[in-house]
């Protein structure tokens, strides 16, 4: 995952930052009880929005309780407790994302990088092939989106619907999965997907002028420079707004007000930051 999908504190409750934090610190144990203390570096707002809209879905948030930090034994956090196994699926998916994000800088990265990665592929392997074993779902998802974006970033002519669809699509199993009938099915695979079609194409456009510079593949290299931050705009704008439409169809009861901040000003501004370089606000990275 990417670090995308963040909420806008300035627009949240206190007692839904509070809530917020206490899901993304219950994420940051699950991951260190399933596979290591190194695997909370790999906790994402992705994967934490992830885990709060199944919690949600599910009803399973089943209070809060009160421990110590992992990385910071003096300061005292607050844990969403959750009935249901959505912390575990949500590390899963965040040790297999990171899994194939490192198999992909190996291929595409500069030196100092490749030996970075080298340095920490072999912990993520083995993490990897456990997250793998016990959510073959998630696994043929992600390896399956990999497979088909290499395919796809061999033609450099590929257009952006082409090159956005493996990670939508992605998105859109893993969530449709979370269904128990082919209304809600259908419902959360559009959400899912037009999600991830913003998770790529706002990456792609993040990483624009990087790519550039070392050519390296991306969707809107071919685009016009006039007009393209408007262009941008446009096509995200249009996964976020289908995105919303589905949403506004799901049954979303515990964190609603944070998940709706998220849909409604999180990713907008986040967008705006990545688009025109607004100035966002400073959240805590350690939430």
């Amino acid at each position: 995952m990417f670090g995308y999908l963040q909420v806008q504190k300035s627009e949240l409750k206190v007692r839904e930052w509070e809530a917020y934090k206490s899901v993304y610190c219950g994420l940051c144990r699950q991951l260190g009880r399933d596979y290591s203390f190194l695997t909370r570096l790999s906790l994402s707002y992705d994967c934490t929005f992830y885990a709060m809209l199944l919690m949600s879905l599910e009803r399973s948030c089943s209070g809060f309780q009160s421990g110590r930090c992992r990385f910071d034994p003096l300061k005292k956090c607050k844990f969403a407790a959750c009935e249901s196994d959505s912390y575990s699926k949500a590390s899963a998916l965040s040790v297999i994302s990171v899994y194939y994000k490192l198999k992909d800088d190996l291929a595409d990265g500069g030196f100092f990088k490749k030996l970075a990665v080298r340095l920490a592929l072999p912990f993520f392997s083995r993490w990897h092939k456990k997250a793998a074993k016990r959510y073959p779902m998630l696994e043929e998802a992600a390896a399956a989106m990999m497979e088909a974006q290499t395919e796809i970033e061999r033609d450099p002519d590929a257009g952006i619907d082409a090159c956005a669809h493996p990670t939508a699509h992605m998105l859109g199993t893993v969530l449709s999965a979370e269904a128990s009938d082919d209304g809600k099915r259908r419902v959360l695979y559009e959400f899912g997907y037009n999600i991830g079609r913003w998770i790529y194409l706002i990456d792609a456009a993040d990483d624009l002028e990087k790519d550039v510079k070392k050519n390296n593949f991306n969707p809107f290299k071919n685009c016009e420079s006039e007009g393209l931050r408007e262009y941008q705009t446009s096509v995200l704008n249009q996964s976020l707004a289908r995105a919303h439409a589905a949403y506004s169809l799901l049954d979303t009861v515990d964190f609603k007000g944070i998940l709706d901040n998220m849909l409604l000003y999180g990713f907008p501004s986040k967008q705006n930051t990545v688009i025109y370089g607004l100035q966002e606000e400073k959240d805590e990275r350690s939430v």
